[in-house]
């Protein structure tokens, strides 16, 4: 899975560029996947309807099937999931986390110098690049977060790049 974690701190834009870069590879014709990673526990299904009993019940996965979309549920002990995702991801040619710092994987960070915190990647050898207008006093790439087209290109090339070896 060519995989890109899209990091930084709150409110830097994260979220934002994910969803240009989502329209950004559709507009160019490249299926691409989505993870959102939260640190919070949330209900991703309503308690007491169908599917939700079927989870409580303990079935490992339980899915639901609607008129427009396919749900799918299994419960995390803990470890990384993104092999057990992988074949859900197998005809997307790139694939955005949207967080999930910790985990292995090629991270992107978005930074904006007016929140007033210092970028992750002084604290963290594991950040590939940044993308910014402002100019972070660091010695990785700094991709122009104005000119889209460039972050596509570059987060592009690192994903397919970094696919190439192991992780």
């Amino acid at each position: 899975m060519n995989r890109i974690h899209i990091v930084g701190r709150k409110n830097h834009g994260k979220t934002t560029l994910v969803v240009e870069l989502v329209r950004e590879y559709c507009r160019r014709g490249i299926q691409v996947g989505t993870i959102k990673h939260s640190r919070h526990v949330h209900q991703l299904d309503t308690p007491g309807k169908d599917s939700h009993r079927h989870r409580a019940a303990g079935s490992q996965p339980a899915a639901i099937i609607t008129g427009d979309s396919v749900g799918v549920f299994w419960s995390r002990d803990g470890a990384c999931d993104y092999q057990r995702m992988e074949p859900l991801f197998a005809d997307c040619r790139i694939v955005l986390v949207e967080g999930d710092i910790d985990a292995s994987g090629i991270k992107v960070e978005v930074w904006r110098a007016a929140d007033g915190s210092s970028c992750l990647a002084s604290e963290r050898p594991d950040i590939a690049a940044i993308v910014s207008d402002d100019r972070p006093q660091i010695g990785l790439p700094v991709w122009p977060r104005n000119d889209l087209g460039c972050v596509a290109d570059r987060i592009w090339e690192l994903a397919h790049r970094s696919h190439a070896a192991p992780e």
